[in-house]
């Protein structure tokens, strides 16, 4: 069905040449309170006697168009946070919103208006990554409020567009606030956050995509405080509209709305439900509560003018995306199937998975060469297609496996033998083992363990894990270590390469005291098994960094339930860790000049300019990413030991430098009280540049030195 568009049928709501205030409300005055209540339900009907067509609000686009057409698969979020590199998400996101309008074009010229077929995306996830054992964890960008702000503000500029008039797609921030499981209690679970903690760590990306304009935040499933998320007056109507004047519309995670009357009992029926979401703020349902609005209007718990003031936001969102307009009215009319699934978009998803890659361990013998007399790889997801994917995923007619990359990448001459030799996780002892001798007969062995979706995930998604996708067990499935142990036997004194796929943390520390070399490759996309074999061959040098930190153990966090920061992330966590937040080695080396500082004294509210220089002082030209740390010395509550405000991806060749500044803003001289107030307090300050956190452990597994500086405040 299309829109009436001819002159003498148009409506007041189809006239381009009216404001957009004046279309919605002309529209909104033409709807029943039916009518009103199913277009603010996320499968929103046709109204055939306006010519308006059915439209699906859900759809998503974490890593490329999900559960839709076929296209671009791009790394998983938490891969794209190892990327340290906002310019390239951006363009990542801009690539995504170009698929989507493409196959939303298409589409509707088919008369499709199904599930994931729409332009508004229920992506980026910002929560912070606070504990390993989230099974969702894999969806966000990491444990750190400033990275998951850069990349949070590029995705989301890049699915938006830069069009002054029209939206390309709408974003989501979700899931707001503080939420991070555990996943079995979501539904009734409530996340106990201090003033601190809520400023300092939980809020800061959210405040950043508002203040980047993103167009829609979606309220999660949990409690904040004692008040479901969807009905929290505090974060809606205190926080998001007052304090950050949020103009976009708010969507209820999916079926969240029944949770406050099945799960969070704060009321006892759909109607009162409804009511009260739409009181609180809540413009659009993801599931079927808002039906119940007419019986709720006609109880008194709510007047249809608090529903018209809701629609009207939300409405709005559909206005920019260029909905009710003439189908050539918007940029993006053009787009179409030729812009799906392009070559350039395959070697942009190339690029992501290659600098998403984070090498944890290398004992000299990587970069293979490719023309070895014979290679044998093996481990359960040598093959898989799962671990490419993540979750949230699209599909592609083309995703290459790291056995398929290898077996691209080597020689004609070479051997390649290939045995899975184990499971991906069985509780039973391994069978007879017919595949780890081939490590023993072979110049190099390449294991590909870790985990994939079957065992971490979202609720109900996870079909392997007996824990609702969460991971409560830490580490890597123990058939798998006794497995690699049978090959570093044969092995011997031959390299043994451990290839690890998954979105979290686990427990690596006998990986890397069996293994030569280890890398950490996410779930990295439809080219995860070219971009590894790159990577192995010395095609290019790893540089991804670890966008969250690995404990030796959960030992050494807090309880998976208690949502204090303190303990948690390289700011709070006392134990040493086994792989730092921020780290990531490289094939070749770099030397950090001191720091330069433009002052060493300034008065509160002025800023300074930090720089040093950067040498690649080895062989191979490779990338390095630059990051600065900032400390509070002298604090008068508990503050991080140091927070990452700085991030910049460099390329160098052998023996060239490159001077790198950051500006110290006072921003990143705040901090937070224990009533969630940023005050800037007088006295000592350190700065830290160096390719890692400034963790002694880092410089023992092999990071350049960190450099420090000092400047006071007064």
């Amino acid at each position: 069905m299309k829109a009436q568009t001819s002159v003498e049928n148009k409506l007041p709501f189809q006239d381009t040449s009216l404001s957009t205030e004046e279309r919605i409300k002309d529209l909104i005055n033409r709807l029943t309170l039916e009518e009103k209540a199913g277009q603010m339900s996320n499968n929103s009907p046709a109204i055939e006697r306006l010519g308006i067509p059915e439209y699906n609000w859900w759809n998503e686009a974490l890593h490329g168009l999900g559960r839709s057409a076929v296209a671009t698969v791009f790394p998983q979020a938490i891969g794209m946070g190892a990327t340290f590199d906002p310019e390239l998400i951006k363009k990542v996101a801009t690539t995504i919103s170009d698929e989507a309008r493409a196959n939303y074009n298409e589409a509707v010229k088919k008369g499709y208006r199904k599930q994931y077929s729409g332009l508004t995306f229920w992506t980026p996830n910002i929560n912070i990554f606070r504990d390993p054992r989230w099974g969702r964890g894999q969806e966000t960008y990491g444990e750190d409020p400033f990275l998951t702000s850069q990349m949070g503000v590029a995705f989301v500029k890049g699915l938006q567009g830069d069009d002054p008039n029209y939206l390309k797609t709408a974003a989501a921030a979700k899931h707001y606030a503080v939420h991070s499981g555990p996943e079995k209690l979501r539904h009734e679970f409530n996340a106990e956050a201090s003033q601190k903690d809520l400023w300092e760590t939980y809020l800061p990306a959210f405040h950043a995509l508002v203040d980047a304009d993103v167009e829609t935040i979606m309220c999660a499933y949990n409690s904040t405080n004692g008040e479901p998320c969807c009905a929290n007056k505090y974060l809606i109507q205190d926080v998001l509209r007052d304090q950050w004047n949020f103009k976009g519309h708010i969507v209820s995670d999916c079926g969240a709305l029944a949770d406050l009357y099945n799960g969070h009992h704060v009321v006892e029926s759909p109607a009162e439900a409804a009511a009260l979401a739409v009181k609180t703020g809540v413009n659009l349902n993801c599931g079927n509560t808002y039906s119940y609005l007419p019986e709720a209007v006609k109880k008194g718990l709510v007047s249809e003018e608090e529903i018209d003031k809701r629609l009207a936001t939300l409405l709005e969102t559909r206005f920019k995306l260029g909905l009710f307009d003439p189908e050539d009215a918007t940029p993006y009319a053009d787009l179409s199937a030729k812009d799906i699934n392009t070559k350039e978009n395959r070697e942009l998803a190339k690029k992501t998975a290659i600098e998403s890659v984070v090498m944890l361990k290398n004992d000299g013998v990587l970069p293979l060469k490719n023309d070895l007399s014979k290679y044998f790889i093996t481990g359960p997801n040598a093959t898989s297609l799962e671990v490419l994917l993540g979750n949230y995923h699209g599909i592609n007619s083309n995703l290459v496996t790291v056995l398929e990359g290898i077996a691209g990448a080597i020689s004609p001459e070479s051997q390649l033998q290939y045995r899975q030799g184990t499971l991906l996780a069985t509780p039973n002892k391994n069978p007879e083992d017919w595949a780890s001798p081939n490590a023993g007969n072979s110049d190099a062995t390449i294991a590909v363990l870790g985990i994939s979706g079957i065992l971490e995930g979202e609720e109900g998604e996870s079909i392997a894990s007996e824990t609702f996708g969460d991971r409560l067990d830490y580490n890597i499935p123990q058939n798998q270590i006794e497995y690699l142990r049978k090959l570093r036997k044969a092995a011997k004194d031959k390299p043994v390469i451990v290839v690890i796929t998954g979105g979290s943390p686990m427990n690596l520390q006998e990986v890397h005291e069996l293994a030569d070399a280890v890398l950490m490759v996410w779930y990295p996309g439809e080219e995860g098994g070219n971009a590894v074999a790159d990577i192995i061959f010395g095609k290019v040098s790893p540089s991804g960094r670890l966008p969250i930190t690995f404990p030796k153990s959960l030992e050494d966090l807090p309880p998976y339930q208690d949502y204090s920061m303190n303990g948690r992330t390289y700011k709070y966590m006392k134990a040493e860790p086994m792989y730092d937040f921020g780290y990531g080695l490289s094939y070749s080396s770099f030397e950090y000049a001191p720091i330069s500082l433009s002052k060493i004294s300034v008065k509160k509210g002025n800023s300074l300019i930090a720089s040093t220089s950067v040498k690649n002082t080895g062989k191979m030209p490779a990338q390095e990413v630059v990051q600065l740390y900032v400390a509070d010395e002298q604090t008068s509550v508990e503050a991080p030991r140091y927070q990452l405000f700085g991030i910049k991806r460099i390329q160098l060749e052998p023996g060239e430098s490159k001077q790198v500044s950051f500006e110290i803003t006072p921003e990143m001289m705040q901090l937070v009280t224990n009533e969630g107030k940023k005050i800037i307090e007088k006295g000592k300050f350190k700065i830290y540049i160096g390719g890692s956190t400034p963790n002694q452990r880092n410089m023992e597994l092999g990071m350049p030195k960190v450099k420090e500086a000092e400047f006071q405040v007064r």
